[in-house]
């Protein structure tokens, strides 16, 4: 499965490495981290399971703002969002909206887009 709009990688850590990995990148480069959120572990509270699921909400309230001053309607988009999670195959995957996806969606030029483009940050801790 692979929807339009989003990007999916291949992780090299368990879920919970992978999403320890992003915030401390993000925490570091001034990212506000405002929700990380075990899935697996909300689910189970009602019963249901699943195979280990992060998710990760964040962003940078100055790039953001600057993005919602011109296009309001972003702010269904933002903050941005990371999720990892392990298949049935117990391999490890980390996906994010494509930058270029909400780029187009909100008629965003090339310059504004740039606080959006989660794929070098993925790839360092990742490390693809």
């Amino acid at each position: 499965m692979n929807p339009e709009g989003v990007n999916i990688y291949p992780g090299k850590y368990s879920v919970r490495e992978t999403i320890d990995h992003l915030q401390q990148f993000l925490e570091e480069h001034g990212a506000t981290i405002y929700a990380r959120i075990d899935q697996q572990d909300e689910l189970r509270k009602t019963g249901q399971t699943i195979g280990a699921l992060e998710f990760l909400l964040f962003g940078n309230p100055k790039a953001g703002g600057a993005l919602m001053a011109q296009t309001p309607l972003i702010a269904l988009d933002l903050p941005l969002k990371i999720i990892a999670w392990q298949d049935d195959n117990s391999k490890v995957w980390v996906a994010c909206n494509d930058a270029k996806y909400i780029e187009d969606r909100y008629r965003l030029s090339q310059n504004e887009n740039t606080p959006l483009n989660l794929d070098q940050l993925i790839a360092k801790v990742t490390g693809d």
